[in-house]
């Protein structure tokens, strides 16, 4: 990842600093919980899974992009996990902006950073999991070239909702 820089809407956007984590959980929480319900059992998953992200990430390899304004004040993140990439492909995770940061476009930067990151690599597949619903994620994941392969009754959010998983394949140039 490089260094934090400043971009035209007085966003700062790089990688980890302390304190991410946990506003990057808040984000969620924020969001998820009076939308759609999601308590206890989300918020730790979220913050389980991604301490263990964050404990074991290469920065070769792996991202974790995140746009701060100049207060301080988490914005928006978007995780690339390259895991597993050579079986499943890279997993696209904690996609979120907060209230303060929806319809500027910083979404639409946030993802075209992470599939810029993984093409750059060259990246067979990247996928991700989320929930019918979304709509507004799904038309910005769809306009990157994801295309909807699976739908499922799985609720591993535990909120009452039904599982999506979208994947873009790897463009060549």
């Amino acid at each position: 990842m490089k260094a934090e820089e400043l971009d035209r809407r007085g966003i700062v956007l790089g990688g980890y600093r302390p304190g991410a984590l946990a506003q990057t959980v808040r984000l969620h929480m924020d969001y998820y919980a009076p939308k759609w319900d999601f308590g206890i059992a989300f918020e730790t998953k979220v913050a389980a899974e991604l301490a263990e992200f964050l404990a074991r990430a290469n920065a070769q390899a792996d991202l974790y992009l995140t746009a701060f304004n100049t207060e301080g004040d988490l914005l928006g993140t978007v995780t690339i996990d390259a895991e597993d990439v050579a079986t499943d492909g890279a997993h696209l995770r904690w996609f979120i902006t907060g209230d303060a940061a929806r319809g500027t476009g910083l979404g639409r930067e946030l993802i075209r950073q992470a599939v810029q990151f993984c093409d750059q690599r060259k990246y067979g597949r990247i996928y991700l999991t989320t929930f019918a619903g979304l709509d507004a994620a799904r038309h910005l994941y769809e306009g990157f070239g994801f295309k909807l392969v699976s739908e499922s009754d799985v609720d591993q959010w535990q909120g009452g909702v039904r599982e999506q998983r979208f994947e873009r394949d790897f463009e060549r140039l």
